[in-house]
């Protein structure tokens, strides 16, 4: 008995000993004195203990590599080995956990799937699956996940248990870690579940854990679903923990709002200024790099420069994936600064080898658009590209190394790529697919015996694109799934050999439209510019009955399609009245004010909303944080509706604010006139009577640019021009036609005269489907009567027809435009 208790003494002064230490060199002393002693809980509390002190530590300041190789560590490997029977199920766990975060030092954050240990204690817990508690479950998944095994059996039984035991679940943080551990196998059914169940607990989870709302966005990233409403309340409690956010912590997360296309003012402006209170603390490499991604996008002028010249001086330090993260960075501002565009290229290219294949692609990428001028750099990234693609298996890699490629100069690609390439083809997705078809294009342009009209391997791979696209649309069944694919599709060969196919699919799959859903398909529809009357009914019909299943921000791209196209469904006056009762984001307010100009409706609170001096201020801060892009088009659908409201709607007195913008968008214009328009504009004056009866891009008030402009008297006779074709700006901002305001457009003519406004309408004025006109054009011709004008539309289809062959048929054609419509 006594030799017992000195036993377990002997064991209570070891467990003292190690709880007592306080840095690692303590614990290897107490492990190597006590080798023989050590029991497993012993060897757990060491390794533990190991861990905790390395995650305590500055990034900069960690040990792993000493500790990993110190000869007690080895020692409580072995042990741990042989004691993993012994171990209970929570200490397993821990063990695997710890062992793993040494391991993924080791090889760069790509563990070793054969260590021994490793396998043994996942052999073990997988026998022990059923037996082990959930916050055990969750950090095996964790462990799993570190193992790339997220498709594996294993991982399918962990996401079965999660199924059947999520009602009972009531902590957050366990949740979300299963959530992103098994996102790549949950089916509609269990998503539905698991967002339920996470969304109840985030009203209970403490608003300072900001680490939870973060996985719940980044599970809805893995999944790929914007949902709108669970967004919302995760950004809320991360915008209240704005102030404790790190460089890091708020680049993940802007990566993931990016990655969903949720772009929230609040938090963006908040994270701005957070960014910018954290500069002058992060001075080494990694906080740096996540400080210059986030900031760089959101920053003025004077910020950026000083960002981009403390980049220059820290690009020697940079590890591959910070160099990799800048350079997308600096694409992303398009930065302008050679000296530090030639510092990353020499960076990167010192340590081209380490990279990934898609790694150098996105490098590849991010140099091009940046209009980066290396010969020898481009040369070594395409031997490399070209070397990758030989060996690559992966069709989203085939893909990406494919049209990167071609996106090079003298695009090509020798026989063995175009093997590769067509061995991944039929494994395609169809955006996928689609971005072959453009590289293959490219190359085909460049291919000597397609010129020659001999058979081609292109021409062979293209027929191949398309049989692949046809059965993939053909055996297609889930409405949701193809959304995603067609999420970013456009471009000629889509349009010509798949849209019609996919109208049919869809049509097929009307009865899954629903109200989360029914966004995106309005955008495709948008985007293709495609009227397809049976799906524009459904999608009112499905935004009326399932109004309160829509989140606001997506009512916009709902409601799009009507107004771009020019459609008017049989519920016209309920759509638009429910979905306008809804709140928005500044700049999307601005996008739906537009939107609704487009198909002639003014509703009077929005209107005055927008125009009113607090919101254009709340405006004017968000625009600063929006991407370039958006914000040039949220500015010139403001100018748009800005116009309109003056134009069509005088009585909200709404001030006429944008000449100066126009006036520099107008500098900024190239001027060039098309043969089309060069063509038309030789025709107009001989019918009408000489040069100096007709004018060439006239510019109106209001800014509205009219390709061709004459007058004709009441008796129809052209008049000839006596002032030079060019826009007179009065000293009090208006904008005149010669000496004349808009007031007196009218007076100005001899009694009975008319200004004729002369448009020439290509492809981009209509659907492509049809001859029916889009919303802007229309808007447009009511403008211009507005300011006076009898407007003449010359659409691409009549004037290119076969009846318009000669020049006799053109000139009948304009004389009937211009004069038959009058006396008719």
């Amino acid at each position: 008995m006594g030799l017992l208790c000195g036993v377990f003494v002997s064991e209570d002064q070891v467990l003292e000993q190690l709880r007592v230490c306080s840095a690692e060199d303590q614990i290897f002393d107490v492990v190597g004195k006590h080798k023989a002693k050590l029991t497993v809980n012993h060897v757990s509390r060491a390794v533990g203990m190991l861990w905790q002190f390395q995650k305590e530590k500055p990034q900069l300041l960690r040990t792993i590599d000493l500790i990993r190789c110190h000869p007690q560590f080895l020692t409580l490997r072995v042990l741990a080995e042989n004691k993993i029977a012994l171990m209970d199920n929570c200490m397993l766990v821990d063990m695997l956990y710890t062992f793993l975060r040494y391991r993924q030092i080791q090889t760069q954050f790509n563990v070793d799937p054969h260590d021994s240990l490793v396998q043994q204690l996942i052999s073990e817990a997988w026998l022990r699956l059923d037996r082990l508690s959930m916050a055990s479950l969750s950090k095996f998944a964790i462990c799993l996940s570190d193992l790339h095994l997220q498709h594996s059996p294993l991982m399918g039984q962990i996401t079965a248990i999660l199924d059947e035991k999520l009602p009972t679940i009531n902590d957050a943080r366990i949740l979300t870690i299963l959530m992103i551990s098994v996102s790549s196998l949950v089916s509609p059914r269990l998503r539905d579940a698991l967002i339920n169940r996470v969304d109840k607990l985030l009203d209970t989870t403490d608003p300072t854990n900001y680490n939870t709302p973060r996985r719940v966005v980044q599970f809805l990233r893995n999944i790929r679903y914007n949902h709108r409403p669970l967004l919302e309340k995760c950004n809320q409690i991360l915008l209240c923990n704005i102030p404790r956010l790190n460089s890091e912590d708020i680049a993940i997360i802007m990566g993931l709002f990016q990655s969903l296309q949720f772009h929230n003012c609040d938090f963006r402006v908040s994270a701005k200024q957070r960014l910018i209170e954290l500069i002058d603390s992060s001075t080494d490499p990694f906080s740096f790099t996540k400080l210059f991604v986030s900031l760089a996008p959101l920053a003025n002028a004077e910020i950026r420069e000083e960002l981009e010249n403390t980049t220059l001086l820290l690009a020697d330090e940079f590890s591959i994936h910070q160099a990799l993260a800048v350079i997308e960075a600096l694409e992303e501002i398009q930065s302008r600064n050679l000296s530090l565009m030639n510092k990353m290229a020499s960076v990167i290219q010192r340590n081209l080898h380490l990279y990934k294949p898609v790694e150098v692609a996105r490098i590849t990428q991010a140099f091009l658009l940046l209009q980066y001028q290396n010969p020898e750099f481009f040369t070594r990234l395409r031997n490399t590209l070209a070397n990758f693609l030989l060996h690559s298996v992966f069709p989203s890699e085939v893909t990406m190394l494919t049209r990167v490629l071609t996106i090079l100069p003298c695009p090509r690609l020798d026989d063995g790529g175009i093997s590769r390439v067509s061995s991944v083809v039929s494994q395609c997705s169809l955006n996928d697919l689609n971005t072959i078809s453009f590289a293959v294009a490219k190359l085909l342009r460049n291919d000597p015996s397609y010129r020659h009209n001999t058979p081609s391997k292109y021409v062979r791979l293209l027929q191949n694109l398309n049989r692949c696209g046809h059965e993939r649309l053909r055996t297609a069944d889930r409405l949701d799934l193809l959304l995603e694919e067609l999420k970013y599709i456009s471009g000629e060969w889509f349009e010509e050999m798949l849209l019609e196919d996919v109208m049919v699919t869809l049509q097929r799959m009307m009865d899954q439209i629903n109200g989360s859903n029914v966004s995106d398909l309005a955008l495709l529809l948008t985007r293709n510019t495609h009227l397809c009357p049976p799906l524009m009914e459904h999608i009112a019909n499905v935004a009326i009955r399932d109004i309160d299943k829509i989140h606001h921000s997506s009512i916009y791209a709902t409601l799009l399609p009507f107004c771009v196209l020019n459609y008017d469904p049989e519920k016209e006056d309920e759509l638009f009245d429910i979905c306008i009762q809804r709140s928005f984001d500044p700049h999307l307010l601005v996008l739906l004010g537009y939107s609704l100009a487009l198909a002639d409706r003014f509703p009077e609170e929005l209107i005055k909303e927008i125009f009113s001096i607090n919101f254009l201020g709340k405006l004017d801060v968000q625009l600063d944080t929006l991407s370039n892009s958006l914000n040039l088009r949220v500015r010139q659908r403001l100018m748009e509706l800005n116009r309109a409201m003056c134009l069509e709607c005088p009585e909200f007195q709404v001030p006429w604010f944008h000449d100066r913008y126009c006036q520099h968008l107008q500098k900024k214009g190239s001027g060039s006139i098309s043969p089309v328009q060069q063509q038309i504009h030789k025709m107009l004056s001989e019918v009408l009577g000489g040069m100096n009866c007709v004018r060439l891009s006239v510019v109106t008030p209001y800014f509205y640019t009219v390709d061709f402009e004459c007058i004709l008297d009441k008796h129809l006779e052209p008049l000839a021009y006596n002032e030079p074709n060019t826009l007179q700006i009065s000293h009090i901002g208006n904008v005149d036609w010669g000496n004349n305001s808009l007031e007196s457009i009218r007076s100005e003519l001899p009694p009975g005269a008319q200004r004729v406004a002369v448009d020439f309408l290509d492809s981009k004025s209509f659907c492509k489907n049809s001859h029916h006109m889009k919303g802007e054009t229309m808007m447009r011709k009511r403008h211009l009567e507005i300011l006076g004008y009898r407007v003449v539309q010359i659409p691409h289809f009549e004037w290119n027809s076969m009846e318009l062959s000669t020049e006799g048929a053109w000139k009948e054609y304009l004389k009937k435009k211009i004069f038959g419509e009058v006396s008719s």
